[in-house]
Protein backbone atom coordinates (compact mmCIF):
# COMPACT_ATOMS: atom_id res chain seq x y z
CA UNK A 1 0.00 0.00 0.00
CA UNK A 2 1.04 3.56 -0.75
CA UNK A 3 1.72 5.91 1.93
CA UNK A 4 -0.35 9.34 2.07
CA UNK A 5 2.57 11.49 1.31
CA UNK A 6 3.08 9.84 -2.04
CA UNK A 7 -0.12 10.18 -2.87
CA UNK A 8 -0.89 13.15 -2.08
CA UNK A 9 2.47 14.60 -3.94
CA UNK A 10 0.68 12.58 -6.94
CA UNK A 11 -2.21 14.47 -6.32
CA UNK A 12 -0.79 17.77 -6.36
CA UNK A 13 1.49 17.18 -8.97
CA UNK A 14 -1.96 15.93 -11.35
CA UNK A 15 -3.30 19.39 -10.27
CA UNK A 16 -0.46 21.58 -10.72
CA UNK A 17 -0.29 20.42 -14.33
CA UNK A 18 -3.92 20.92 -15.45
CA UNK A 19 -3.56 24.19 -13.56
CA UNK A 20 -0.49 25.03 -15.70
CA UNK A 21 -2.46 24.03 -18.85
CA UNK A 22 -5.24 26.13 -17.93
CA UNK A 23 -2.91 29.05 -17.29
CA UNK A 24 -1.19 28.98 -19.95
CA UNK A 25 -2.76 26.82 -23.04
CA UNK A 26 -0.04 24.82 -25.26
CA UNK A 27 0.61 26.15 -28.93
CA UNK A 28 2.09 24.03 -31.51
CA UNK A 29 6.04 24.71 -31.88
CA UNK A 30 5.57 23.58 -35.49
CA UNK A 31 2.60 25.78 -36.76
CA UNK A 32 1.53 27.86 -33.57
CA UNK A 33 -2.08 26.46 -33.87
CA UNK A 34 -3.59 25.49 -30.48
CA UNK A 35 -1.58 22.35 -28.65
CA UNK A 36 -3.25 18.89 -27.41
CA UNK A 37 -3.40 18.95 -23.81
CA UNK A 38 -0.24 19.82 -22.11
CA UNK A 39 1.97 19.13 -25.65
CA UNK A 40 3.35 21.95 -27.50
CA UNK A 41 2.12 20.42 -30.77
CA UNK A 42 -1.71 20.63 -32.44
CA UNK A 43 -3.15 16.98 -33.87
CA UNK A 44 -2.32 17.80 -37.49
CA UNK A 45 1.34 18.45 -36.80
CA UNK A 46 1.55 15.10 -34.43
CA UNK A 47 0.00 12.74 -37.33
CA UNK A 48 2.99 13.28 -39.28
CA UNK A 49 5.77 13.01 -36.62
CA UNK A 50 7.66 9.43 -37.89
CA UNK A 51 7.37 7.05 -34.89
CA UNK A 52 9.93 4.41 -35.10
CA UNK A 53 7.80 1.67 -35.50
CA UNK A 54 10.01 -1.12 -36.47
CA UNK A 55 13.53 -1.05 -35.97
CA UNK A 56 16.64 -3.38 -34.90
CA UNK A 57 16.40 -4.05 -31.37
CA UNK A 58 20.87 -3.64 -30.84
CA UNK A 59 21.05 -0.42 -33.29
CA UNK A 60 17.26 0.93 -33.45
CA UNK A 61 18.14 0.76 -37.17
CA UNK A 62 14.76 1.92 -39.14
CA UNK A 63 13.59 -2.18 -40.51
CA UNK A 64 10.55 -3.22 -42.49
CA UNK A 65 7.40 -3.84 -41.07
CA UNK A 66 7.10 -7.12 -39.46
CA UNK A 67 11.16 -7.27 -38.94
CA UNK A 68 11.25 -5.34 -35.57
CA UNK A 69 12.24 -7.55 -32.87
CA UNK A 70 14.94 -8.91 -35.17
CA UNK A 71 18.34 -7.98 -34.90
CA UNK A 72 19.47 -6.33 -38.24
CA UNK A 73 22.39 -7.77 -40.89
CA UNK A 74 24.80 -5.93 -39.13
CA UNK A 75 24.21 -6.91 -35.44
CA UNK A 76 23.57 -10.46 -36.23
CA UNK A 77 26.92 -10.82 -37.78
CA UNK A 78 28.61 -8.89 -34.56
CA UNK A 79 27.44 -8.19 -31.28
CA UNK A 80 28.28 -4.66 -30.10
CA UNK A 81 29.08 -2.92 -26.88
CA UNK A 82 25.49 -1.94 -26.22
CA UNK A 83 22.84 -4.58 -25.31
CA UNK A 84 19.96 -2.53 -26.78
CA UNK A 85 19.14 0.83 -28.31
CA UNK A 86 15.41 2.42 -28.42
CA UNK A 87 14.59 5.29 -30.33
CA UNK A 88 11.32 7.12 -30.37
CA UNK A 89 11.83 8.59 -33.98
CA UNK A 90 13.54 7.95 -37.20
CA UNK A 91 15.07 11.34 -37.87
CA UNK A 92 12.77 12.91 -40.29
CA UNK A 93 10.94 15.72 -40.92
CA UNK A 94 9.17 17.52 -38.47
CA UNK A 95 11.65 15.80 -35.87
CA UNK A 96 14.83 16.65 -37.32
CA UNK A 97 13.73 20.27 -37.62
CA UNK A 98 12.65 20.19 -33.73
CA UNK A 99 15.98 18.96 -32.92
CA UNK A 100 17.85 21.46 -34.84
CA UNK A 101 16.10 24.14 -32.86
CA UNK A 102 16.49 22.50 -29.79
CA UNK A 103 20.62 21.69 -30.30
CA UNK A 104 21.52 24.63 -31.69
CA UNK A 105 18.81 27.62 -31.61
CA UNK A 106 18.51 27.28 -27.96
CA UNK A 107 14.63 25.99 -27.86
CA UNK A 108 14.42 24.63 -24.92
CA UNK A 109 10.54 23.96 -24.96
CA UNK A 110 11.32 21.87 -28.24
CA UNK A 111 13.71 19.67 -25.99
CA UNK A 112 10.92 19.59 -23.41
CA UNK A 113 8.24 18.19 -25.66
CA UNK A 114 10.36 15.70 -27.13
CA UNK A 115 11.27 14.44 -23.68
CA UNK A 116 7.75 13.93 -22.83
CA UNK A 117 7.13 11.97 -26.02
CA UNK A 118 10.34 9.52 -25.33
CA UNK A 119 8.78 9.01 -21.93
CA UNK A 120 5.98 7.85 -23.20
CA UNK A 121 7.57 5.56 -25.73
CA UNK A 122 10.44 4.01 -23.28
CA UNK A 123 8.07 3.96 -20.27
CA UNK A 124 7.79 -0.18 -20.58
CA UNK A 125 11.45 -0.37 -20.72
CA UNK A 126 11.87 1.22 -17.74
CA UNK A 127 10.84 -1.91 -15.46
CA UNK A 128 14.28 -2.81 -14.65
CA UNK A 129 14.99 0.69 -13.10
CA UNK A 130 17.84 1.76 -14.99
CA UNK A 131 19.94 4.46 -14.69
CA UNK A 132 20.10 7.34 -16.94
CA UNK A 133 23.59 8.67 -18.32
CA UNK A 134 23.20 11.74 -20.59
CA UNK A 135 26.08 11.61 -23.46
CA UNK A 136 28.24 14.41 -22.12
CA UNK A 137 29.33 17.43 -24.20
CA UNK A 138 33.09 18.44 -23.92
CA UNK A 139 33.47 21.33 -21.39
CA UNK A 140 34.12 24.10 -24.26
CA UNK A 141 31.24 23.06 -25.97
CA UNK A 142 28.61 23.31 -22.88
CA UNK A 143 30.33 26.84 -22.13
CA UNK A 144 29.59 27.69 -26.08
CA UNK A 145 26.39 26.16 -26.27
CA UNK A 146 24.94 26.81 -22.27
CA UNK A 147 23.34 23.60 -22.20
CA UNK A 148 24.17 20.08 -22.85
CA UNK A 149 20.96 18.56 -24.99
CA UNK A 150 21.50 14.87 -23.82
CA UNK A 151 20.90 16.17 -20.23
CA UNK A 152 18.05 18.32 -20.83
CA UNK A 153 15.98 15.54 -22.37
CA UNK A 154 17.48 12.71 -19.49
CA UNK A 155 15.99 14.97 -16.51
CA UNK A 156 12.54 15.42 -17.61
CA UNK A 157 12.71 11.58 -18.94
CA UNK A 158 14.56 10.14 -15.59
CA UNK A 159 11.65 12.73 -13.79
CA UNK A 160 8.50 11.30 -15.56
CA UNK A 161 9.71 7.67 -15.41
CA UNK A 162 10.50 7.52 -11.50
CA UNK A 163 14.13 7.01 -12.66
CA UNK A 164 17.36 8.15 -11.23
CA UNK A 165 19.64 10.40 -13.97
CA UNK A 166 23.50 10.40 -13.11
CA UNK A 167 26.16 12.38 -14.85
CA UNK A 168 28.52 9.87 -14.47
CA UNK A 169 30.23 10.32 -17.92
CA UNK A 170 32.46 12.99 -18.88
CA UNK A 171 33.80 13.57 -22.23
CA UNK A 172 37.59 14.33 -21.85
CA UNK A 173 38.83 14.83 -25.60
CA UNK A 174 37.61 17.98 -27.42
CA UNK A 175 36.39 15.52 -30.60
CA UNK A 176 35.79 17.36 -33.84
CA UNK A 177 32.01 17.54 -34.75
CA UNK A 178 31.00 14.36 -35.77
CA UNK A 179 28.68 15.56 -38.69
CA UNK A 180 31.27 16.30 -40.65
CA UNK A 181 33.24 12.92 -41.14
CA UNK A 182 31.76 9.94 -42.71
CA UNK A 183 31.33 6.51 -40.13
CA UNK A 184 34.78 5.35 -39.99
CA UNK A 185 36.34 8.51 -39.03
CA UNK A 186 33.49 8.90 -36.74
CA UNK A 187 34.40 5.72 -34.73
CA UNK A 188 37.97 7.10 -34.65
CA UNK A 189 37.01 10.55 -33.64
CA UNK A 190 34.90 9.56 -30.30
CA UNK A 191 36.57 5.85 -29.46
CA UNK A 192 38.40 6.51 -25.79
CA UNK A 193 37.00 10.14 -25.56
CA UNK A 194 34.98 9.36 -21.85
CA UNK A 195 36.12 8.35 -18.75
CA UNK A 196 33.32 8.14 -15.79
CA UNK A 197 33.92 10.05 -12.60
CA UNK A 198 31.58 8.91 -10.15
CA UNK A 199 30.70 5.23 -9.19
CA UNK A 200 28.83 3.03 -12.41
CA UNK A 201 25.59 1.01 -11.46
CA UNK A 202 25.41 -2.23 -12.87
CA UNK A 203 22.28 -1.36 -15.04
CA UNK A 204 22.60 2.02 -17.24
CA UNK A 205 20.94 3.39 -20.15
CA UNK A 206 22.68 6.03 -22.36
CA UNK A 207 20.42 8.76 -23.37
CA UNK A 208 21.12 11.00 -26.66
CA UNK A 209 19.28 13.53 -28.71
CA UNK A 210 20.15 11.49 -32.29
CA UNK A 211 22.13 8.55 -33.34
CA UNK A 212 24.02 8.36 -36.68
CA UNK A 213 26.12 5.61 -36.80
CA UNK A 214 26.47 4.79 -32.96
CA UNK A 215 30.09 5.87 -32.27
CA UNK A 216 29.50 7.93 -29.96
CA UNK A 217 27.01 5.47 -27.97
CA UNK A 218 29.54 2.69 -28.49
CA UNK A 219 32.31 4.33 -27.06
CA UNK A 220 30.46 6.29 -23.99
CA UNK A 221 29.53 2.11 -23.73
CA UNK A 222 32.91 0.84 -23.71
CA UNK A 223 33.80 3.54 -20.89
CA UNK A 224 30.90 2.20 -18.81
CA UNK A 225 31.78 -0.96 -19.24
CA UNK A 226 35.53 -0.86 -18.37
CA UNK A 227 33.95 1.05 -15.11
CA UNK A 228 32.49 -1.88 -14.29
CA UNK A 229 28.80 -1.25 -15.89
CA UNK A 230 27.20 -5.20 -16.65
CA UNK A 231 24.66 -3.60 -18.91
CA UNK A 232 24.72 -1.06 -20.88
CA UNK A 233 21.27 0.06 -23.15
CA UNK A 234 20.48 3.20 -24.80
CA UNK A 235 17.56 5.29 -25.52
CA UNK A 236 17.86 8.30 -28.01
CA UNK A 237 15.17 11.27 -29.28
CA UNK A 238 16.48 9.97 -33.11
CA UNK A 239 17.71 7.38 -35.22
CA UNK A 240 19.48 8.56 -38.62
CA UNK A 241 18.10 6.04 -41.03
Amino acid sequence: MQNLPSLFNRSARRWLLHTQAWLLPSRCLLCDAPGTGMLDMCRACETTLPWSLAACPRCAMPVPAGDGGTPCGDCSRRRGILESTLATFVYQWPVDTLLRRFKFDGDLAAGRMLAQMMACRFAPASVGNPVLVPVPLHDNRLRGRGYDQAAELARPLASVLGLECRAILRRRIATAAQSSLDAVARRRNVWGAFQCVAPVPAHLVLVDDVMTTGATLQSAAQALRQAGARQVGAWVCARAP
